[in-house]
C-alpha cells in the first residue's frame, strides 16, 4: 500500500525538503491506520478499519543566531499540493516572531542524536493493521459473551488497533523512522437490569496478550459485590487505587512536569523564590517514576518528534535520541521535562518527554490489589476514575468523578457497593500520602486512554483520599 495520491511517506518527506527554499526545513510524514471493533448486550454490532495521512512541514528561517518558524499539517497532503504546503509553512515563519528557543538542527553525527532505531529502515513501506489482529481475540470475547449470558448479565465495549509509521526527516540530513502499534479494550459489564455497572480496561500491541477470560471474570465479581448497595457521604477516605486509576493521575502529574513552566513559576514544580523542585523528597515509599523508549512491551519512539514548538518540547529538537529517564526516584523528584533550551535555562541535563510511563516500587515483596483489600480495616475501592479537569496548575488540584463502582471494604472484604463521588486531589498531594502500592503490570487509564495509554502501573493504598461531594452519576 502507498496510501494517498500513490506516493509513499518517504517521498512526501523528499519532495517537501526538495521544495523548500527557507534556511532549514522539517519534514513529519505519518501514515496512520485502525481497526475497531464494538459490542453491546453479548453481542458484536459493528467493525471497520480506516487510513489517514498526515504530512507536517515545519519551515526555518535564520537571521543570525535567530530564528523565525512557520508549521503547517494537512491531512490527506496530495503529491501536488506538497510545494503549496512547505510555501503555506514559510509564509507562516515569514510573519512569525523570533523563536525563543532556536537552536541549529540536529545532522547525522551531532552529539546526542538517534541513530538508529532498531526496527524497519527508512524504505520500508509504511505498515498498517488490519482486522485479522482481532481473530484470536473475538473467538475469545465470544466466550465471554456465553459466560455474561449464562450470568444474567451484559457485556458492552470496544477495542481498537491503530498502527502509525512516523517519518522524519530534515534538510540537516536526518531520516528517521518509527513504527508504532497501539491498541486497548475496554470492557463494561452490566446487570440485567441495568442498574449495575463495572469496568475493565487493557493496553495491547497486538491482542495476543489480552485475557478476556481474565477481565471477564474480575467484572463479574464486581457486579455481585454490588448486590448490597450502601449511601456514604462525602469526605476524606482511605482509598484504594486499582493500576487504571493510578496511571489517569500520574499522567496528569506527569503532563506538568515541563521544565520551563517551573522555572517561571507556573506549575506544582515551581519552587518559592525561584527554580524548581528537582530534588524534593514526594514520597516517602520507594518507588520510582521513569520513561523509557525500550521498557518491554511499551516501547515507543527513541527519537524526539516535535510537530510544533511547546514549553516543553521544541522543533529544533526533532531526532534527538531519547533514553531512560527517571522522573521520580526513591520518592525523589529527579527531573523535568527538558528541551535543549529549558536545560540551559535551567542548568539540568537535556530529559526531553517520552510516550511511556513507568511507576514502581523498588521493594522485593509487594501485595496484589486482592492483597491490600485483605488488609483494609475499613475504606472505599474504586473502579476507575472519569472526568478528569484540571482546578489550579499551580498545585495541580484536579477533580473528577468515580464511575462503574465504588465499593466499601470492611475488615479485608468488600461488603457493599456505594454512591459514587467527585474527588478533588492533587497527584503530588496524594504521592505524600500514599501509604503502600503493590506490583506494576501493563495497564490502561479510563481517562486518558486516548492520548496516553503505553503505562505501567501498580495499585496503590491512599490515606484521606477526598472524596468532595456525592454524585449522583452512573
Amino acid at each position: 500500500m502507498t496510501g494517498t495520491g500513490g506516493h509513499t511517506p518517504q517521498d512526501s518527506v523528499e519532495r517537501a525538503l526538495a521544495a523548500a527554499r527557507c534556511d532549514d526545513c522539517v519534514v513529519i510524514a505519518e501514515e496512520s491506520s485502525t481497526a475497531n471493533l464494538r459490542w453491546a448486550g453479548n453481542t458484536l454490532t459493528t467493525n471497520g478499519i480506516a487510513q489517514a495521512r498526515r504530512l507536517t512541514v515545519v519551515a526555518i528561517q535564520r537571521q543570525g543566531e535567530a530564528a523565525n518558524v512557520g508549521v503547517v499539517s494537512r491531512i490527506g497532503a496530495r503529491e501536488e499540493q506538497i510545494e503549496e504546503l512547505v510555501r503555506a509553512a514559510e509564509a507562516a515563519a515569514a510573519q512569525s516572531s523570533p523563536a525563543e528557543d532556536a537552536k541549529p538542527l540536529l545532522g547525522p553525527d551531532s552529539p546526542g542524536v538517534c541513530t538508529g532505531t532498531g526496527g524497519a529502515s527508512w524504505d520500508d513501506p509504511a505498515q498498517y493493521t488490519e482486522i485479522g489482529v482481532f481473530r484470536a481475540f473475538t473467538t475469545a470475547l465470544g466466550g465471554a459473551f456465553d459466560q455474561a449470558a449464562a450470568r444474567d448479565q451484559k457485556l458492552y465495549g470496544y477495542a481498537e488497533h491503530d498502527l502509525t509509521s512516523t517519518f522524519l526527516g530534515t534538510s540537516s540530513g536526518l531520516r528517521l523512522r518509527h513504527d508504532q502499534p497501539a491498541g486497548k479494550v475496554e470492557l463494561n459489564a452490566k446487570s440485567a437490569d441495568l442498574s449495575r455497572s463495572t469496568w475493565s480496561g487493557v493496553a495491547t500491541r497486538d491482542f495476543t496478550d489480552v485475557d478476556v477470560t481474565a477481565m471477564n471474570d474480575q467484572l463479574a465479581r464486581r457486579i455481585e459485590w454490588g448486590g448490597r448497595r450502601v449511601e456514604l457521604p462525602a469526605g476524606r477516605y482511605e482509598t484504594l487505587l486499582p493500576p487504571g486509576a493510578m496511571a489517569d493521575l500520574l499522567t496528569y502529574m506527569y503532563w506538568h512536569t515541563g521544565a520551563r513552566d517551573a522555572l517561571d513559576g507556573r506549575t506544582v514544580f515551581s519552587k518559592a523564590g525561584g527554580g524548581t523542585r528537582i530534588g524534593e523528597q514526594l514520597t516517602g515509599l520507594p518507588v520510582t517514576l521513569r520513561g523509557d523508549p525500550r521498557e518491554a512491551g511499551l516501547e515507543c519512539a527513541p527519537f524526539v518528534v516535535a510537530h510544533v514548538s511547546r514549553r516543553d518540547a521544541s522543533v529544533f529538537d526533532n531526532g534527538l535520541a531519547l533514553q531512560r529517564s527517571d522522573w521520580i526516584s526513591e520518592g525523589r523528584l529527579t527531573a523535568l521535562q527538558q528541551t535543549r533550551y529549558s536545560a540551559e535555562l535551567s542548568g539540568q541535563p537535556v530529559t526531553p518527554g517520552i510516550g511511556n510511563l513507568i511507576f514502581e516500587s523498588s521493594r522485593d515483596s509487594l501485595p496484589t490489589l486482592e492483597d491490600m483489600i485483605a488488609a483494609t480495616q475499613r475504606g472505599l475501592l474504586i473502579t476507575c476514575l472519569w472526568y478528569v479537569r484540571e482546578v489550579d496548575p499551580q498545585t495541580l488540584l484536579l477533580t473528577g468523578l468515580t464511575r462503574d463502582g465504588v465499593y466499601l471494604v470492611e475488615n479485608g472484604e468488600v461488603t457493599a457497593e456505594v454512591n459514587n463521588f467527585r474527588f478533588n486531589e492533587t497527584p503530588v498531594g496524594m504521592l505524600s500520602r500514599l501509604a503502600e502500592v503493590g506490583r506494576s503490570a501493563p495497564t490502561l487509564p479510563r481517562e486518558l486512554n486516548d492520548y496516553f495509554s503505553r503505562v505501567a502501573m501498580p495499585p496503590g493504598r491512599v490515606m484521606d483520599f477526598n472524596m468532595s461531594s456525592v454524585s449522583q452519576a452512573s
